[in-house]
């Protein structure tokens, strides 16, 4: 029988929850949380807690939310509780070294990608942006540089063509919890087996920007539908039309008016006169369900759904029952 551990978690957003309610359904003890301080969140810009603050009190546990990591105060309450393990799961700062060290057991992280490739900040969503066709979920050692410790289990992931950032992050956060579970009993009993990261094969996946979103309609199709699906539900892709901001909330790749099928390879060579092309950006069909954009290379995206400034979500044919678009129509960027 595996002894129980008695865990410090350390998490902010959706992503964590998952793994903080199978901690706290296990025979082990989380004996309190430490999550961001409460933020405007949404539209409205309310402050509210934190998706883990909510859980842990829902489940009765003490919580921190300190602004610095390093107040006296805040090691003095952690030490109180006499974790034998930190386990965070996106919390969102990096955790000093003499904090690290205070569980006996150290601390372990749930990462979402296959370190060491995506160390950082939005693993899934450049995963998604980048076009790639696996990720999945590392249960790694903290230590002070980021993302960077000793990897203790792995667990894989294919990615849809078609899937945004918010499905792959919402079935990542589900699928980590059997390998931090597995991983904590390990440490338990001493049979964990840590293997150390390839540093010549590391990546890094910065924060996302809202200077991201603007949709670049001289790359592929492909690309750009990558950016769509990623960039979802923030900063979102987005163009203007007649100087307005419209975000694509969804596409796919359309065949092209070369005849390429979908999905084809967006480096190769379409084999006709580009000049012939009409201009990335340029509207060369409307339908009722879907408008067909230019992009680069001879490739075409079929947007489907939208969200003007100011309004709801819509798709493509209820946008254009309010706002008619003619082929010929040029989006891009604001002053074009």
């Amino acid at each position: 029988m595996v002894a129980a551990v008695r865990i410090v978690f350390f998490g902010t957003p959706d992503f964590a929850v998952p793994s903080l309610e199978g901690l706290i359904a296990s025979a082990h003890t989380v004996v309190g949380v430490v999550t961001q301080p409460d933020r405007p969140r949404g539209r409205g810009q309310r402050v509210t807690e934190s998706p883990v603050k909510a859980t842990a009190r829902a489940h009765g546990i003490p919580v921190l939310q300190p602004d610095r990591l390093r107040d006296p105060e805040t090691m003095a309450a952690l030490a109180a509780w006499s974790p034998d393990l930190g386990v965070v799961a996106a919390y969102g700062k990096l955790i000093p070294a003499e904090m690290l060290a205070l569980p006996r057991h150290g601390m372990i992280n749930v990462h979402a990608s296959l370190l060491p490739k995506y160390r950082g900040a939005a693993p899934v969503h450049r995963a998604v942006m980048n076009g790639d066709t696996e990720t999945g979920v590392t249960i790694m050692r903290v230590v002070p540089a980021l993302d960077a410790g000793g990897m203790l289990a792995r667990v894989r992931r294919p990615i849809g063509p078609d899937e945004t950032s918010v499905e792959v992050e919402r079935d990542l956060a589900r699928l980590g919890v059997g390998p931090l579970l597995a991983v904590i009993d390990q440490l338990a009993q001493g049979t964990a087996h840590e293997e150390p990261q390839d540093e010549s094969q590391a990546t890094y996946a910065p924060r996302l920007t809202k200077e991201e979103g603007l949709i670049d309609w001289t790359l592929p199709a492909p690309a750009i539908h990558n950016r769509v699906r990623g960039l979802h539900p923030w900063p979102h892709a987005y163009t203007f039309l007649d100087g307005a901001r419209l975000i694509v909330l969804n596409s796919r790749v359309a065949e092209s008016a070369r005849g390429s099928a979908q999905g084809s390879d967006p480096g190769s060579d379409p084999g006709s006169d580009p000049g012939s092309d009409p201009p990335p950006g340029t509207v060369v069909e409307v339908g009722r369900d879907r408008l067909v954009v230019a992009a680069g290379r001879g490739t075409r995206l079929a947007v489907l759904e939208v969200q003007a400034e100011g309004r709801r979500a819509m798709t493509v044919r209820e946008f254009l029952a309010g706002r008619p678009i003619a082929p010929g129509t040029r989006l891009g960027a604001r002053s074009q």
